[in-house]
């Protein structure tokens, strides 16, 4: 049976060496990842095979893509077709909802 009502602090939690937090919901269709980033962390530049979108709840920082480099923060979302490179800085601890759809 499926939850209908799911508490992100329910989920399992992994922390990654840099201090990066992930918790993940999966469906049929798509995946959300709840992440908290640390000030100051940088991430390279990257792509993913699928389409993406990410909400900013909370934080700043600067986001680099063909585009070029904007700055963005809390209630500002990002929207990744598949295969689209993106990086991005960090500034001050950032809470992100990121959505992936799989083509």
């Amino acid at each position: 049976m499926t939850d209908h009502l799911i508490a992100w602090s329910e989920r399992d939690e992994t922390v990654a060496p840099s201090g990066v937090a992930r918790r993940s919901i999966a469906g049929a269709g798509a995946s959300l990842v709840h992440i908290t980033i640390p000030a100051g962390t940088e991430a390279a530049r990257h792509s993913h095979p699928h389409e993406q979108f990410v909400q900013v709840v909370s934080g700043s920082g600067m986001l680099e893509t063909e585009q070029g480099r904007q700055p963005f923060a809390a209630g500002h979302v990002f929207h990744f077709p598949a295969g689209a490179w993106h990086a991005a800085t960090f500034e001050t601890e950032t809470v992100l909802i990121e959505t992936n759809l799989p083509g």
